[in-house]
């Protein structure tokens, strides 16, 4: 049964600053990981981004909604990664935190 997965990433950067960061940011993230997977979909609407993409031969799909003090991934994990759920939210966790430091 799938599980949805949520990750709050804190940032002082503005929402506009944020959005632009993240759509930067999004390519590098794919390059370095995409061996664990790749995208299939993704399409923003002012300062949410949906996407859907295949992980380790699963599907999986979700929202990134950029704020102006935070970013919120859902991602909606089938159970073959949920069960991996609490090691995808530190990885995610750290390179959204990473993306979004000031500078």
């Amino acid at each position: 049964m799938p599980e949805t997965l949520t990750v709050l990433i804190p940032h002082q950067l503005g929402k506009d600053e944020a959005l632009r960061r993240l759509k930067t940011g999004l390519d590098g993230v794919e390059k370095q990981f995409g061996s664990v997977f790749v995208v299939e979909e993704q399409t923003w609407t002012d300062n949410i981004l949906q996407f859907r993409i295949r992980a380790l031969g699963q599907a999986v799909s979700g929202t990134i909604a950029v704020e102006e003090l935070q970013v919120k991934l859902e991602v909606l994990l089938p159970w073959l990664l949920a069960r991996l759920g609490r090691s995808i939210q530190r990885v995610v966790q750290k390179q959204g935190t990473l993306l979004l430091e000031k500078k």
